[in-house]
């Protein structure tokens, strides 16, 4: 993970009550808040997947928020696979 002002690009998959378009939603509002670039989908396995791109303290941020969930999310995991910005995804986005 970059440090300070640098870019980032965080891959989370997010466990609890979180299918379902309002937690997707709530999520794209949030990163696109953020200026982040990425996106969110559902997992066949009733996890939430989101990718997102910005720099260190916006995805950091993102990262954080999802930890917490929105109250109805319930959030009980979040796994977090920080990798390589690719700056190839404009604007966020629902799959």
């Amino acid at each position: 993970m970059d440090e300070g002002e640098g870019l980032s690009r965080a891959h989370l998959r997010i466990a609890g009550r979180v299918q379902g378009v309002g937690f997707r939603y709530a999520t794209m509002l949030e990163a696109e808040s953020r200026n982040l670039s990425g996106w969110v989908r559902n997992l066949p396995d009733g996890r939430v997947e989101v990718v997102a791109e910005g720099t260190t303290p916006a995805v950091q941020g993102l990262v954080a928020w999802c930890r917490d969930g929105p109250r109805h999310a319930r959030v009980y995991d979040v796994d977090v696979a920080w990798e390589s910005p690719r700056a190839d995804s404009p604007g966020f986005r629902v799959a």
